[in-house]
């Protein structure tokens, strides 16, 4: 076996373009990762009318911009479907990152994991290949969701620069750093995919579900709180919405959300790199 190189960049656009070659090679695969969240937004989103259930349940003497000021009381804007469109970002960016941990298993079990192993490039690079892969499929995937999104009745701010759109991006990509870093150091030493898709189902939905993407973290039980307010889904959700749909951004929030998510990527990434040192071997 060769020296391994020191540079950690060292191979890392020919794995990297290894891994998008399994997505954007198989257009079906694609189409299905867009249609899910698509389908939540179409029918869960529309049909889940927040709207209409609290106007309809309002007596008729109240004027409807009291249902209005009630639903940005609640959700922070009077258009429910907009509120959980953006939740459908994070949603999006969950479910392409959980397999990333999946990808390391099938490479150790076909062999080409060994065989890069064999060869000088560093093993950051093996880890930081496959990050990178997950945050630009997730990336765009987004991106085709927040179209759909807008298609079907997304509501923007009346503040909203295409500078938010960047601070949208930036939110996104530590986001999908940190959760595709999280899967892989759950997946580095595993020989089986059935442990890890055990994993991936074990941690997605509660990782979904104990965030903001759906509902707020106000409307939740007491001890589902402090669950939520350290889930980096509801972080990430909570600085889209201010970007995007929020009519007033709280500033402090916003620079909470993103320090926050900026300390999770880098320390889930790190811990990966470290583990990737240390159990990555023939």
């Amino acid at each position: 076996m060769e020296e391994v190189s020191s540079n950690p960049l060292h191979g890392l656009w020919a794995l990297t373009n290894r891994e998008l070659k399994k997505w954007y090679k198989e257009p079906f695969i694609f189409l299905i990762s867009i249609i899910q969240p698509v389908i939540w937004m179409g029918l869960f989103g529309k049909a889940m009318n927040i709207n209409a259930i609290i106007t309809n349940n309002l007596p008729p003497e109240v004027p409807q911009w009291l249902a209005d000021q009630m639903m940005k009381q609640t959700f922070g804007t009077s258009d429910y479907f907009s509120y959980m469109a953006i939740g459908m970002l994070s949603f999006v960016t969950l479910f392409t990152t959980m397999f990333s941990g999946m990808s390391i298993v099938w490479d150790r079990r076909l062999g080409f994991l060994d065989k890069v192993l064999s060869t000088p490039v560093a093993r950051s690079a093996i880890i930081f290949s496959k990050i990178l892969s997950a945050t630009i499929r997730s990336l765009v995937q987004a991106s085709i969701v927040l179209v759909f999104a807008l298609l079907l009745g997304l509501q923007l701010s009346p503040n909203f620069t295409p500078l938010n759109l960047l601070g949208v991006y930036i939110i996104l990509f530590m986001l999908c750093a940190g959760l595709s870093s999280l899967f892989l150091m759950l997946g580095i030493r595993s020989t089986r995919w059935e442990t890890q898709m055990a994993i991936v189902n074990l941690l997605n939905l509660p990782l979904m579900f104990t965030s903001n993407a759906l509902f707020p973290t106000a409307t939740m039980p007491d001890w589902l709180k402090p669950i939520s307010n350290v889930n980096p889904i509801t972080f990430t959700t909570d600085a889209v919405r201010q970007l995007l749909i929020f009519e007033t951004v709280n500033t402090t929030q916003l620079m909470l959300d993103f320090a926050y998510m900026g300390i999770f990527a880098a320390i889930i990434a790190s811990i990966s790199i470290i583990l990737s040192w240390r159990y990555l071997s023939r």
